[in-house]
């Protein structure tokens, strides 16, 4: 546990003014790649939605990031379309944090209600991918948002069916609190 503190440490105290590659620079599609790998609060949500899908189950193993990848596609294009949701800022710090919870403490919905929540928080993520657009392009950027999402998605999904076949459930469950302690931390820094 501490050294997974220690590796997230580095990404905690990184520079917002390095988090996201310009796209006239890099490409449009890396730049919406780089955008949720090198932001912090996108991370750790991510991770989280493949931590619950794998506490809760075969039911959930997909439908979970891929609920979360669909509506956060739907609040970009409502970024895009000019359409404003409130509180998206909070609302993201507040995915991570009840993410992180819903973790710790292995909560069980049914499929269905666990996907409506992740898929409120995508939205939230993905409107906030559209209004930090600049000039990229708006294809290839969502194609670079939804594929980084989908591989953090996927990176939480195999640590938390790794430590369920190969231990119990706490590994993942502390993992979770973790979450929910940067998000909190985040929430107030």
């Amino acid at each position: 546990m501490k050294r997974l503190a220690l590796a997230v440490l580095p990404a905690l105290i990184a520079s917002p003014a390095l988090a996201h590659l310009n796209p006239g620079e890099h490409g449009s599609f890396a730049a919406g790649f780089t955008h949720p790998i090198f932001g912090t609060d996108h991370v750790l949500a991510m991770l989280g939605v493949g931590l619950w899908a794998a506490l809760l189950g075969r039911n959930t193993l997909w439908r979970l990031p891929l609920a979360f990848v669909s509506a956060m596609a739907t609040g970009f294009l409502l970024a895009l379309s000019g359409l404003p949701l409130p509180f998206v800022e909070p609302a993201i710090l507040a995915s991570v944090l009840i993410l992180g919870v819903l973790v710790a403490l292995s909560v069980r919905l049914p499929a269905n209600g666990a996907m409506l929540v992740v898929a409120a928080f995508g939205l939230f993520h993905g409107h906030a991918h559209g209004a930090e657009i600049g000039g990229a392009s708006p294809w290839p950027y969502l194609a670079g948002f939804a594929l980084a999402s989908m591989a953090l998605h996927l990176v939480g999904l195999g640590v938390g069916v790794a430590m369920t076949r190969f231990s119990t459930n706490a590994v993942t469950r502390g993992i979770g609190g973790l979450i929910a302690l940067m998000g909190a931390w985040l929430a107030v820094s």
